[in-house]
């Protein structure tokens, strides 16, 4: 039963589902950090088999995954290569500077997406006085790309580069599985290119809390001690690894139904009168558009919307966001789609 609210704010304002809630209630736990948690080593086995890597850990958001990976890969004074509309240099608080002490070198991308164009005269030639360009950090779904899949093509010639140059490579795959479910490649190719990936499960997957860093068995061990500094060391943290590995084995497939449900308000915005899609193609569950009525600005267009019982963020002074997800049905969308359509 929809609620009366329909908030399409992000896809983290999901509720775990009852067969959630039930494998929650029933996880069987240890402690994580002096011992073994059954439940937490259960999930991180299964996320490193999806994406080929080695080994995983457990951490409790998205944010601590990239930090923790970046820090790996490099020193105080080293130097990354980030698309510069990407989360992780946008909204975790340049964390690599304040926790790490690196830098990094934004570059623009065509709709946000980088090519190898983009980045191949990026890396600093070895020098005192310089930098040292240690990493190459790519976002796939990208969020401030309106859910935008990178070409698998590109990411295969940019990974292929970065090793060329000894480039270490993160992949913020926050929203991984809607790419894998809106494009048919598999987790593990998408990651086959990267030393260390991002997984969230708090987003699509339903889960209340969690995400996961994958990488080689000495990467993750670094990993390890870099969470205990970081303050992620849980307990009985199986009870949240339990939402997580639920999400895992029930929820990917299901993602089809947020983009398909995000097709439908795209339609809706493309034959509205004031609003514009941007980016102009909604490859997966988020849609971002601009706001063109005389006099509005995207925070009062909002305002005006969550009156009508639509919620959803303004993205800049003219941009709005909304996302799909499993807490919004096809009729919630569709009564949000006819609301657009009158602006």
């Amino acid at each position: 039963m929809q609620t009366e609210i329909i908030d399409l704010r992000s896809d983290t304002v999901t509720l775990p589902t009852e067969g959630m809630k039930t494998a929650m209630s029933e996880a069987v736990l240890g402690d994580d950090v002096i011992d073994i948690d059954p439940t937490v080593e259960k999930l991180q086995e299964t996320v490193a088999d999806i994406v080929g890597k080695e080994a995983a850990i457990f951490m409790p958001s998205g944010t601590m995954t990239n930090q923790i990976g970046i820090r790996i890969h490099c020193q105080p004074g080293d130097e990354l290569i980030c698309e510069d509309g990407c989360h992780i240099y946008n909204y975790e608080q340049a964390g690599f500077a304040q926790l790490s002490g690196i830098v990094s070198r934004p570059v623009s991308g065509k709709d946000y997406k980088l090519t190898l164009d983009d980045i191949k005269d990026k890396v600093r030639p070895i020098n005192e006085h310089m930098a040292r360009t240690r990493l190459l950090c790519l976002e796939n779904t990208h969020n401030r790309g309106g859910g935008s899949i990178l070409p698998i093509d590109d990411v295969r010639e940019m990974t292929g580069w970065a090793k060329e140059k000894g480039l270490a490579t993160h992949l913020d795959g926050a929203r991984l599985f809607n790419a894998v479910v809106a494009s048919g490649i598999s987790a593990k190719e998408w990651s086959a290119g990267f030393d260390t990936v991002s997984l969230c499960f708090s987003k699509g997957l339903g889960a209340p809390v969690g995400s996961a860093l994958a990488g080689s068995k000495e990467h993750i061990a670094i990993a390890r001690r870099h969470r205990k500094l970081f303050g992620g060391g849980m307990r009985q943290a199986g009870v949240i690894a339990s939402a997580a590995l639920y999400g895992l084995e029930n929820q990917i497939d299901r993602l089809a139904e947020d983009h398909a449900n995000a097709q439908i308000i795209a339609n809706a915005i493309e034959a509205s009168e004031h609003l514009h899609l941007e980016p102009t193609k909604v490859d997966t569950n988020i849609i971002i558009f601009r706001v063109d009525i005389p006099g509005v600005s995207a925070a009062e267009y909002v305002t005006q919307l969550e009156s009508k019982g639509i919620r959803t963020l303004p993205f800049s002074e003219k941009h709005v966001r909304m996302v799909t997800h499993l807490g919004v049905d096809k009729e919630a969308v569709e009564t949000a789609a006819k609301l657009l359509k009158k602006s």
